[in-house]
């Protein structure tokens, strides 16, 4: 069993910003994959089924960013899966907009979602897929970039940035992260 974990936060105030674009990925899988993410269970929306020939269970933390471990963490030991059958979505500001960055395992950075995961499981050694965002505007805070909306011109790039990390997550599932590495990250 698999879980698979896009990162935002939730409600209509931050549908669509930067910060949510793990829970997009995770809407796209469940699209491609039948997986109706109808129940609230473990702090999250999720829903159950079937990945690249695995069992998947699909999550979007409802913790709000900064307590995604918590969820995780709740998953992890319902599931009784190990870290390295976690795959986590993410927006990262460090990466160009549109990148697509797949790693075993790693620190969190600035992120301050992967700093609440790690914290949680206790461990660092875990898929994930992550989604350059762009650097903040000059004169801009993290924060404040990261809750902002994709401008026009950039809202092309994020959505063929999401195909490509479901195609990501597909082949993690499939054929393994050292795969999905040499096709995805460019």
């Amino acid at each position: 069993m698999f879980i698979i974990a896009g990162l935002g936060n939730p409600g209509d105030k931050y549908h669509g910003t930067r910060h949510n674009i793990g829970f997009y990925v995770v809407d796209l899988l469940a699209q491609a994959h039948n997986i109706p993410l109808n129940r609230i269970r473990h702090k999250a929306i999720m829903g159950e089924g079937r990945i690249g020939g695995q069992r998947a269970v699909l999550a979007k933390p409802q913790t709000y960013m900064n307590l995604s471990g918590e969820s995780l963490l709740s998953l992890k030991e319902w599931y009784k899966t190990d870290a390295q059958q976690i795959i986590l979505i993410y927006d990262d500001a460090d990466l160009d907009i549109g990148t697509i960055r797949i790693r075993p395992s790693g620190s969190a950075g600035t992120h301050n979602g992967m700093r609440s995961v790690i914290y949680c499981l206790q461990s660092q050694d875990f898929p994930r897929v992550r989604i350059g965002i762009g650097r903040p505007p000059e004169g801009w805070e993290l924060t404040d970039h990261v809750l902002s909306r994709f401008r026009d011109e950039e809202v092309e790039t994020m959505k063929e940035a999401c195909a490509r990390a479901v195609k990501g997550v597909e082949c993690i599932l499939s054929l393994g992260v050292e795969q999905a590495m040499s096709r995805f990250n460019g």
